[in-house]
């Protein structure tokens, strides 16, 4: 459980099992408790079928019927949703003008966070079908896309070099950085009575941070080397991590 995505993944995944009455998330420990009632097997199977390495420590019985939610958390997905969709776009376009596919594919990676909450918001009291609907769209349109982004990291490093701009690169991934920061805090804030899940928050985003410090790393490189290459190598090291996410995502929409 070490994906930025990996807890929504799961949840959606086993949101269709009747007998799940609570999930409690420890991911520093890559550990889950599901709190159920009857046979485990069905849990077990689907946490297989994601592919994340799943498998039972232990079943032991227990006293606890009434689990705590929280009320802000619609609140709190729509806020972070809004976050990743706006530097999506931001990423996006400057990257297309500063001709940057590290600013590209960061901004894939962004809209791949913003897809996972946005199917557990606009999938709440819809039907399994729908959720898994909205699951196989997001999954391969991020594949499209990232297929689109590494057609051009192969012409751009067989046919054409193109120089980044390299300040833009460089100023527009602090600021997605900043953005990364925020969303964290965000989190932890919400979450700050659950030790679990502040610690889960924390590496929620640290994919991210590590995507943007790569590309502010690759602009130092271009403007050193005079050379596009390693923005097109972190564009391609993106790409496959949004690939990535995005077969995640399709497992959960079988």
């Amino acid at each position: 459980m070490d994906c930025p995505s990996e807890e929504n993944l799961i949840r959606m995944k086993l949101d269709e099992i009747s007998s799940i009455k609570n999930l409690d998330f420890d991911i520093p420990n890559r550990q889950l408790t599901v709190f159920h009632i009857g046979e485990i097997q069905e849990t077990e199977a689907a946490i297989i079928q994601l592919n994340l390495g799943g498998q039972k420590i232990s079943t032991e019985n227990t006293d606890i019927t009434e689990f705590e939610e929280d009320s802000n958390q619609q609140k709190l997905l729509w806020t972070v949703l809004l976050i990743n969709f706006t530097f999506f776009g931001i990423e996006m376009t400057t990257g297309f003008f500063s001709k940057s596919m590290g600013l590209v594919a960061d901004s894939l990676d962004m809209l791949a966070d913003a897809f996972v909450y946005g199917i557990s918001l606009f999938a709440v009291g819809g039907t399994i079908i729908k959720k898994k609907r909205i699951a196989r769209l997001a999954g391969y349109f991020q594949i499209i896309l990232a297929i689109i982004g590494f057609g051009e990291v192969l012409r751009r490093f067989w046919m054409v070099e193109e120089i980044p701009d390299f300040s833009t690169m460089i100023i527009v991934s602090i600021f997605a950085l900043i953005a990364n920061g925020l969303c964290l805090f965000l989190l932890q804030r919400s979450k700050s009575k659950n030790e679990a899940h502040m610690k889960a928050s924390m590496i929620f985003t640290s994919n991210d941070v590590i995507i943007n410090l790569g590309v502010i790393t690759a602009g130092v490189l271009v403007n050193w080397l005079d050379s596009n290459r390693p923005d097109l190598i972190i564009g391609t090291i993106v790409f496959l991590l949004v690939v990535r996410g995005a077969r995640q995502i399709l497992q959960i929409a079988k």
